[in-house]
């Protein structure tokens, strides 16, 4: 009997001790219920369109009236001209932007931290966070002009130093370094800022008897600082590998045209194209699919050699 209510009684009190805590701080509660409800609403409740890739989807019909259709619109997709076109230049232009862009603000951040001039450093910070709050129409707007093999200062430049004008947007190789260069200067002082809240927390006396030692600014950012930001910086590598066939539909499709297709067809813009522009609802819903289903194996994978290789991952 003794342990029979030693086992009900342990089973319920955290029963108890959630009540109390609702109890005691509703206020705290209701102030989170809208943005879970938000949640509900617009991130769990649409998962169930998820089936219509499934279906030969007809909006006359709705989702429970379309008929099924199994993995046809997979086996449609895998067949499909386009496929091999977009997972390369998908690919591309993540594993491009990963390489070049992931380590610029890590360095930033290290390089702005050894500075002593707080106002020249704040300044920097400053500059290089601006371009962050260009929208991207306006930034596409800006590269289109900028770029322009007449009149654009690029290429007025380039021509000062006897080089011949260049249609970066009409060369279909020379698109992704536009999409990417452009990307890294738009993002990396953004990107810089949590790199920044890191290194307040080194250790001000490691710095000291560094300093004692004889160590230079270079052993000190290497042996003292960047140790400090590798547990940051994996957990931000296995985000951004999650993300690896997710490349944003809006700058990619404002900078393309008929010359460039080739090398800028990626999944989101094909995706809109078949979905939107042609209707096809079905295809494109098995197209996102493939595409999550992708990036979530890939998260995992990342996370699993992150938490073997340095004991820090996302769960």
């Amino acid at each position: 009997m003794q342990r029979t209510t030693t086992g009900g009684l342990s089973k319920s009190a955290p029963k108890r001790k959630l009540g109390k805590s609702i109890l005691t701080s509703w206020q705290l509660y209701v102030m989170v219920l809208p943005a879970l409800v938000y949640i509900i609403m617009f991130h769990y409740k649409p998962m169930y369109g998820i089936i219509i890739a499934f279906k030969d989807f007809s909006m006359r019909k709705g989702i429970t009236g379309s008929p099924w259709i199994g993995f046809e619109n997979f086996t449609r997709l895998f067949s499909s001209y386009w496929f091999p076109i977009i997972i390369k230049n998908t690919l591309t232009l993540s594993l491009l932007n990963l390489i070049v862009g992931f380590p610029i603000p890590i360095i930033l951040a290290l390089l702005l931290n050894e500075v002593g001039n707080g106002r020249f450093r704040k300044t920097f910070q400053t500059i290089s966070y601006a371009p962050h709050f260009i929208s991207i129409v306006v930034l596409c707007g800006m590269l289109v002009i900028f770029t322009n093999p007449t009149h654009g200062i690029i290429n007025i430049l380039l021509g000062k130093i006897g080089v011949e004008s260049i249609n970066f947007l009409g060369i279909a190789a020379d698109f992704k370094w536009v999409y990417v260069l452009s990307g890294v200067w738009q993002e990396m002082g953004w990107g810089s800022i949590i790199y920044f809240a890191a290194l307040s927390s080194v250790d001000k006396s490691l710095i000291e008897a560094a300093d004692i030692d004889g160590a230079n600014r270079l052993q000190k950012i290497w042996y003292i600082n960047l140790p400090v930001l590798v547990p940051t910086i994996m957990v931000l590598l296995v985000l951004q590998f999650g993300s690896l066939l997710s490349v944003g539909y809006e700058k990619v499709y404002l900078l393309q045209n008929s010359t460039n297709l080739s090398a800028s067809e990626v999944i989101s813009t094909y995706v809109y194209k078949v979905g939107l522009q042609q209707a096809d609802f079905s295809f494109s819903a098995a197209v996102d699919v493939f595409n999550s289903v992708i990036n979530t194996t890939i998260l995992l994978l990342a996370n699993g050699i992150s938490r073997k290789l340095t004991h820090t991952s996302l769960f």
